[in-house]
């Protein structure tokens, strides 16, 4: 008999325990109110992706 595990995982909002599947439309979030917080927060600048040149020489700002 094989048993189906159910994976949930730590919303990254509130922490709170939520199921890892199609079932929910908001995951990794646990609702719409966490995924639109975190949104809110990427508009507002509080996260950022940093960013590192692989090749300085070819950015315009580092040639004379």
């Amino acid at each position: 008999m094989h048993m189906n595990k159910i994976t949930t995982v730590a919303c990254p909002q509130c922490k709170k325990e939520t199921i890892w599947n199609h079932s929910n439309c908001y995951r990794p979030f646990c609702s719409e109110r966490c995924k639109m917080i975190d949104l809110g927060q990427w508009f507002s600048e509080d996260y950022c992706i940093s960013h590192t040149d692989s090749n300085p020489e070819e950015d315009p700002a580092h040639q004379a």
